[in-house]
């Protein structure tokens, strides 16, 4: 069984893909999620379609917690480079959904998405970016 920095890579690797097969241009950030200043896992832009900063999440649980503090880091990131803040969730056997984290729900420590929010606020791949 992989570690979670192992999924987390795969996860990651797997959302490059689709945005390069739907032809953005994308970089894997090196050291996302572990470094300092290294605050979103992907960035993704097409001419005419907009440049984002992706956090990259996946649960087999229809739920995801994500920190405050990454949360945080992630919208200054965004903010310093214009990019548009997208949060990818990926749950088991549901597939992707993207969602604005102003859709994150508070859920006191920690910001949280739930299958049924990311079904209800979050749009699939071709939605959101098309």
């Amino acid at each position: 069984m992989p570690n979670n920095k192992a999924k987390g890579s795969k996860v990651e690797r797997e959302l490059f893909q689709i945005f390069v097969d739907n032809n953005f241009r994308a970089v894997r950030v090196a050291g996302s999620g572990m470094m300092e200043n290294a605050d979103c896992d992907i960035i993704a832009g097409k001419k005419g379609n907009g440049k984002y900063c992706v956090e990259v999440k996946a649960s087999k649980k229809p739920i995801k917690y994500i920190t405050k503090d990454q949360v945080s880091r992630f919208m200054v990131f965004a903010d310093i480079f214009g990019l548009k803040p997208v949060i990818a969730v990926r749950f088991n056997r549901e597939g992707w959904f993207f969602l604005h984290p102003k859709y994150l729900k508070d859920s006191g420590k920690n910001y949280v998405v739930n299958l049924a929010r990311a079904k209800e606020k979050g749009k699939r791949f071709a939605q959101f970016f098309g």
